[in-house]
């Protein structure tokens, strides 16, 4: 089921008009939302990003838009679908209404729901290869615009049909000034003994969920310092381990960057505590 506005209709009946300006001109942001046995992981953070990213993009918030209502809206398709006690990839996505050119005729919004069930209500660590390599066919610009997520993302799909056909599981992609940013689908860290560093907001990186959680995580840790500064590429190699997060996947190590193969020690130790914030930030919310 998906959710147009709040109507349910089937997956098949779902659709969107051509003239949508997410489509037309990518003016849409969206949340992708780990949802587990109908409790949503981190769902305040969420919110709250979603209403900066409406405000920074110019769109009205409807007075509707509480937390709440839409919570509910997403619980409703869930339930809709079956899926109450199932794990979920939620996308809640907010477009423009349409009318205009580039300059539109309404600053209103539209929104739409959709699902896909998961297999696993926890972030786990499998130990398989990861290899990565940089993406250096186009550059993700450090400015305001790049730290939301916006449906605007042609850098990201070919960056994956580029890892795609050289057999590389992710790629990392790189700002304007060569730092490197983040990786296709998600957030980067590297750990250099007991320093873990993440490119800070101000290199055009994601503002992601579970990005913020790792670092207030790290924050309390008295094992682990965190820093937010810029990574180059030769910064890559010296690494101990190098991982990616998103609320999906949680963390996944990288097993390998050119020669330079990573541990994922730290990674594991990270996910045991992601793990238990979830399950708090679920019970809360």
């Amino acid at each position: 089921m998906v959710n147009l506005n709040g109507t349910l209709q089937s997956t098949q009946e779902g659709k969107v008009s051509i003239n949508n300006r997410g489509l037309q001109y990518g003016d849409a942001v969206f949340e992708t939302l780990k949802v587990v046995s109908n409790r949503i992981n981190f769902w305040e953070d969420h919110y709250f990003r979603l209403m900066a990213s409406m405000r920074i993009l110019r769109m009205e918030i409807p007075m509707t838009f509480s937390m709440e209502f839409l919570e509910n809206e997403i619980l409703k398709t869930i339930m809709a679908s079956n899926l109450t006690n199932d794990t979920c990839r939620v996308k809640l996505y907010v477009n423009r209404k349409e009318g205009g050119k580039y300059t539109p005729k309404t600053n209103d919004v539209d929104y739409f729901i959709a699902l896909e069930k998961l297999e696993t209500p926890f972030y786990t660590i499998d130990d398989v290869p990861y290899e990565v390599e940089l993406f250096k066919d186009y550059y993700i610009y450090s400015n305001l615009l790049s730290t939301l997520k916006t449906n605007s993302k042609i850098t990201n799909v070919l960056g994956s049909i580029f890892a795609v056909e050289n057999g590389y599981q992710n790629c990392l992609l790189l700002n304007e000034k060569k730092m490197v940013v983040e990786a296709l689908q998600g957030n980067l860290f590297m750990v250099k003994g007991n320093l873990i560093i993440t490119p800070p907001i101000t290199d055009g990186c994601l503002r992601g969920i579970i990005r913020k959680q790792l670092i207030a995580i790290c924050e309390l840790s008295k094992e682990y310092n965190l820093e937010e500064k810029s990574i180059s590429p030769f910064d890559l190699q010296k690494a101990d381990e190098l991982f990616i997060s998103n609320v999906i996947i949680g963390i996944q190590p990288i097993t390998k960057y050119r020669k330079k193969e990573f541990t994922n020690k730290v990674s594991k130790e990270l996910l045991q505590k992601l793990n238990a914030k979830a399950r708090l930030s679920s019970v809360s919310d």
